[in-house]
C-alpha cells in the first residue's frame, strides 16, 4: 500500500519484507477509478511523473527505461528472428515503444484489460506512447488471458508479459494454465518473457513461476537481473521461457550493430544480467 501524507511524501510499505520506499511529491496531478483499478498520477521532485495503481508504484519518468528495455531487448535479441510479438499488459506503452525499435518485427499486438492506463499514459507519459500509431502496432483493450486461450496455435514468436503484481487483474497471469496457453501459441523456438519480481524478497513467487512454466511444458528457463529503484528492494528480474530448445546465448553482433538508441541495454549488460548470485541458483535448484 502507499500513503500520500501532508508533508508531500508518497510512501509505499512492503509489509512482507519489513521495508518502505518513498518519493517526494510536489503535487497530485490526477486520479481516476477505472472498472478495474484506481490510477493516480503525481509530480515528484526528482523522478518526474509517477503512476500509481491501486496504491502500488508502477513507473516514474526517471527510471522506467530500465524495466522497459530489459523486458524487451534481451528476449528479442535471444530469438533468432522475431516477427510477430504479443504484449500482455503493458498499458503504459513503454514496452511497445521498445519492441517497435526492432525493424525486423512485423506485427505487435498489445492486450491490456484497462484502457484507462493507456489514456493516462498518453496524457502524462507521451514519450512512452510515441510509437502507438506505428502501422505495425495493434492495441486491444480486453482480457489478455482470454486472448491467449483463443489465439491461433503456433502463431507468435515472442510473448512479453508486462503485468502488474499477481493480484487483481494480474493474478491470472502467473499460473500453469496461462503458461500452457502461451506455450501453445508460440511458434517453433518461440520465447515467453515475464516480469518476475525481486529475488531478494519475492523468491517463493519467482520459484513458483519457474516451476509452473516448466510444468506447462517449456523446455528451458533463463532469469535476468536488472536494477529498478522504484520497485521493492530496487532489484528486479524477468524470466524467459523457451518453447522447445535450450538457451544458447543471444545475437551479440546484432546488439552491437543495432540501429537504435537505448539508455541501459547493451551487449555487456545482457551478458551480465544472465549471471545469478549463489543464493538464487540454490533456490532455483531446490525448486
Amino acid at each position: 500500500m502507499s500513503v500520500f501524507d501532508d508533508k508531500k511524501w508518497l510512501t509505499e510499505v512492503f509489509a512482507d519484507s519489513g521495508s518502505v520506499f518513498g518519493l517526494a511529491i510536489t503535487e497530485k496531478l490526477d486520479e481516476v477509478q477505472s472498472p478495474f483499478q484506481k490510477i493516480a498520477m503525481y509530480q515528484t521532485s526528482h523522478f518526474g511523473k509517477l503512476m500509481v495503481i491501486d496504491d502500488v508504484i508502477m513507473l516514474s519518468s526517471r527510471d522506467n527505461f530500465l524495466y522497459h528495455e530489459m523486458l524487451s531487448h534481451p528476449v528479442l535479441f535471444t530469438h533468432p528472428n522475431p516477427k510477430n510479438v504479443v504484449i500482455i499488459g503493458g498499458g503504459d506503452c513503454g514496452t511497445l515503444r521498445e519492441v517497435l525499435k526492432h525493424p525486423g518485427v512485423e506485427q505487435v499486438t498489445q492486450i491490456d484489460i484497462d484502457e484507462q492506463v493507456t489514456r493516462m499514459a498518453e496524457k502524462y507519459f507521451p514519450e512512452l506512447c510515441a510509437s502507438n500509431n506505428d502501422p505495425r502496432a495493434t492495441l486491444k483493450f480486453e482480457d489478455g488471458i482470454k486472448f491467449m486461450r483463443e489465439v491461433q496455435p503456433a502463431s507468435i514468436d515472442v510473448i512479453i508479459v508486462d503485468s502488474t503484481d499477481p493480484i487483481g487483474p494480474g493474478e491470472g497471469l502467473f499460473n500453469r494454465a496461462f503458461y500452457a496457453n502461451c506455450l501453445a501459441a508460440l511458434s517453433e523456438g518461440g520465447i515467453l518473457v515475464q516480469q518476475s519480481e525481486s529475488p531478494l524478497i519475492h523468491m517463493p513467487l519467482l520459484t513458483a513461476m519457474r516451476s509452473a512454466m516448466l510444468d506447462a511444458g517449456f523446455a528451458a528457463l533463463q532469469t535476468l537481473n536488472f536494477p529498478q529503484m522504484v520497485y521493492p528492494s530496487g532489484w528486479w528480474t524477468c524470466t524467459m521461457a523457451r518453447k522447445n530448445s535450450a538457451f544458447n546465448g543471444f545475437r551479440v553482433s546484432d546488439v552491437q550493430q543495432a540501429g537504435f538508441a537505448t539508455e541501459y541495454y547493451n551487449a555487456e549488460i545482457h551478458q551480465a544480467a544472465m549471471a545469478l548470485p549463489n543464493f538464487v541458483k540454490k533456490a532455483f535448484n531446490a525448486s
